[in-house]
């Protein structure tokens, strides 16, 4: 996937927005004002998502091109090099971020997901 298509799946997860809140440079994709991924326009090959810990250690260990997300928590984020990584796992990757995000808003909030 390239950034363009990355953008575009981003923006289809219900209530996504996306906004500028660091820089000029790098595109940010919220749901209820929180973070789910992260674009560099700098560095268009490289796409930072959350993920849930023991999930985001078994990706590092098992693909070369998913690692710890450079400036995030270590624990909770993985950037991951978009040239080397399969469309399908990427968009899986970016439904697992969002998933993680919605899970943990407050219940009243969550309830707009189930609808």
């Amino acid at each position: 996937m390239d950034i363009e298509e990355v953008r575009d799946y981003c923006l289809t997860k219900r209530l996504a927005t996306e906004c500028f809140p660091f820089d000029e440079e790098t595109l940010v994709f919220k749901v209820a004002g929180k973070i789910f991924a992260c674009l560099s326009l700098r560095r268009p090959d490289l796409l930072i998502l959350k993920c849930e810990p023991d999930y985001a250690i078994e990706l590092r260990d098992r693909y070369w091109a998913i690692e710890p997300a450079f400036h995030f928590n270590k624990r909770h984020w993985n950037q991951h090099h978009l040239p080397a990584l399969d469309d399908c796992l990427v968009r899986s990757l970016i439904d697992h971020s969002y998933a993680e995000v919605v899970r943990k808003l407050p219940r009243k909030l969550r309830v707009a997901f189930a609808e």
